[in-house]
């Protein structure tokens, strides 16, 4: 594409930690594209302050944290038909088998270059990347996987490691085992 043809929106929630922006800001400036920073709190608040009022719901469910990609979804969709953006999927092949994706959210996108990719080969193909040149800070690699919409959430809450995911899903989805 061309790093004239790339743009990066970072949209924070009160969740994302510090590191993630700095990572993001670290990853933009090696790849040299502009990064926008459009913090979502704001839209998430009207949100809860909406369902609080129409449906009494004040407890914090996964309803919420899918509510954030959906939210992020939204800015990037309005800006693809603004300005002729096409938008990435973010999802890999490991979260979507296990639904560890949000439709209308992180799921969606006009191309979805993960779409065949295990989370394991994600870092793997990152780590090769480096190598060619240093793009990625190496805390991506070390901090654990988190889609960072709750506090202190970390993918393992939910999932098993992914190298123990991957294999069972390569031994499922492209091998044809059982369950057992």
């Amino acid at each position: 594409l061309g790093k004239d043809r790339v743009n990066l929106l970072f949209m924070p929630s009160e969740f994302t930690s510090r590191e993630s922006y700095e990572d993001a800001r670290k990853i933009a400036e090696n790849l040299g594209v502009p990064l926008k920073e459009v913090s979502i709190d704001s839209l998430l608040k009207s949100y809860r302050d909406l369902v609080l009022k129409e449906f009494a719901y004040q407890d914090f469910q996964v309803a919420e944290e899918n509510l954030q990609a959906r939210i992020r979804a939204n800015l990037l969709f309005y800006l693809s038909n603004r300005e002729g953006y096409l938008v990435i999927s973010t999802s890999n092949k490991s979260e979507c088998a296990v639904g560890y994706t949000t439709i209308y959210g992180d799921m969606a996108g006009g191309f979805a270059p993960l779409k065949d990719v295990y989370k394991t080969w994600v870092y793997r193909l990152a780590k090769y990347r480096n190598s060619v040149s240093p793009v990625f800070p190496e805390r991506l690699f070390t901090k654990p996987p988190s889609a960072e919409l709750r506090p202190g959430q970390t993918d393992q809450d939910t999932l098993p490691p992914y190298e123990l995911l991957d294999e069972i899903l390569k031994l499922y989805i492209e091998e044809g085992a059982s369950e057992e």
